[in-house]
């Protein structure tokens, strides 16, 4: 699913003037604030939050093998298994948002 909002980022190109996402839920401000950094696209910035929702999730995965295995306390695994349920949520909250919004504009008539 990760991999369906990456490739429908990838085919839209919108002039939007939005800041690279360094973190999964953690937006920078608009282009022209005071931190001058350079304006990256929608596609860019939802491919950068697919990959980032991706690592989130690989983590959460990796951290639950390590606490099988008794190499992770069981707080880092609770912390990081919220962390992934967390990005599955909003992952999950953006897929019903584009698919509501598809069948919101192939109800329009032409």
């Amino acid at each position: 699913m990760i991999s369906a909002v990456s490739s429908i980022s990838s085919m839209i190109d919108g002039p939007a003037a939005v800041t690279a996402v360094p973190a999964f839920g953690t937006m920078q401000p608009a282009a022209g604030a005071v931190t001058g950094a350079a304006p990256v696209s929608f596609s860019d910035m939802m491919a950068q939050v697919a990959t980032s929702a991706v690592d989130t999730m690989k983590a959460g995965e990796a951290a639950s093998i390590a606490g099988i295995q008794g190499k992770a306390s069981v707080q880092q695994v609770v912390e990081a298994v919220m962390s992934a349920e967390q990005t599955l949520q909003t992952a999950i909250a953006i897929r019903d948002k584009v698919v509501a919004a598809y069948q919101e504009i192939a109800r329009m008539a032409i």
